[in-house]
């Protein structure tokens, strides 16, 4: 723990920190009593993370905390450096770091639907050209585990936001335009198609990628320009565009809804979006087996789809397609090839293994009975 320099850019003058805490506490402030900065352990890297922070203290009679957020442009990312020269232009602008900063300057939080709701912003700061913090409502977690009837739920009201005519007004606050095929352009085209028709295979971990699954991923890969029209073509709706279970919160004063978060890639997708984090994010950190997929797509689909109004199928073959682009190639682990021993990275390979299968068999049992 310390104090306000542990925020670095992150913190905010003298007077708007007394602003908001005042709004926080409901009176006026004249001094802060007492402060403490804790950063905020997190395990799962971000490009666009510069540091999250819990900021606690009391100020007069009452008490506040904030969750603080400092937001970066994906170029100032080590990650950044691996980019070749060539694609660096275009690397750099197809990344939407600006949308949760515009999401939190608008009144998506009032247009929700009942049984969602997002933390309230007390400030939104800019740092400079690239960077800003965000000051944010401290949202109490239940810290429970996620049921069937939870998912459920959650694809329900994952269909009613996308939906929702309200939210469709402010669902590219972001200007951010995303699809399907710009992403096969861009981080297809550019890191994972190179690296998957590579030698890459050859390392002993990845053995669980046996043949026939390889050349299944390859198969499916040839025909991406195809798939990505065809997911392309199908109504786009307001989507969350990261919605993890990590991501949607459950608190105990309201434990059938959610309250959304990380709203860094909030625009207009195809219908089905956000069942794929749904489905696969907590499989793809190591904190649910692959094995759960199957029973959890069975509820999930269907779910969404009563919730947003479109035909069943047409989600479904949405969310194949989804599902596979943005998982199904990206789910070998050759970011950890170079610092996991092979004994320690098999598990992580097999479970990566068996999500590249699940998406390519749903892909399959979807196509049946359409024109190729």
């Amino acid at each position: 723990m310390g104090g306000r320099d542990a925020l670095g850019a992150a913190d905010v003058p003298d007077r708007t920190l007394l602003a908001m805490v005042a709004d926080q506490v409901g009176g006026p402030v004249e001094r802060i009593d007492s402060l403490v900065v804790e950063p905020v352990a997190y395990d799962v890297p971000s490009m666009t993370t510069a540091g999250r922070w819990w900021v606690r203290g009391h100020a007069g009679t009452g008490s506040f905390a904030f969750f603080v957020k400092q937001v970066q442009a994906w170029t100032r990312s080590p990650v950044f450096a691996m980019v070749p020269e060539e694609f660096r232009e275009a690397a750099a602008a197809s990344y939407p770091w600006r949308t949760e900063r515009e999401v939190y300057r608008s009144d998506l939080r009032d247009r929700l639907p009942a049984g969602l709701r997002m933390p309230r912003a007390y400030g939104v700061h800019d740092v400079d050209d690239e960077s800003y913090a965000l000051w944010l409502e401290v949202v109490a977690t239940a810290g429970r585990a996620w049921s069937l009837d939870r998912f459920a739920r959650a694809a329900h009201l994952l269909g009613r936001l996308s939906s929702s005519p309200e939210v469709a007004e402010v669902a590219d606050v972001g200007g951010f335009a995303m699809s399907a095929e710009t992403y096969r352009a861009t981080r297809v085209t550019m890191q994972l198609e190179p690296i998957l028709r590579s030698d890459i295979w050859e390392h002993p971990a990845l053995s669980v990628f046996d043949p026939t699954l390889r050349e299944r991923l390859l198969a499916a890969l040839d025909v991406l320009p195809e798939l990505a029209a065809e997911v392309g073509a199908l109504p786009r709706l307001a989507a969350h565009g990261d919605a993890c279970p990590g991501n949607l919160l459950v608190t105990d004063d309201d434990p059938d809804g959610f309250t959304l978060i990380d709203f860094g890639q909030f625009t207009p997708l195809p219908v089905g979006f956000d069942l794929t984090q749904l489905l696969v994010g907590e499989t793809m950190i190591g904190k649910l087996p692959a094995s759960a997929l199957g029973t959890i797509e069975d509820v999930v689909v269907p779910a969404y789809a009563a919730g947003c109004g479109h035909d069943e199928d047409t989600v479904r073959r949405a969310h194949a397609i989804l599902l596979f682009a943005f998982t199904g190639l990206s789910a070998v682990p050759f970011d950890l090839l170079e610092t996991t021993p092979p004994p320690q990275l098999a598990p992580v390979a097999a479970e990566r293994a068996a999500v590249t299968r699940f998406s390519l068999d749903l892909l399959d049992a979807t196509s049946r009975g359409r024109s190729t």
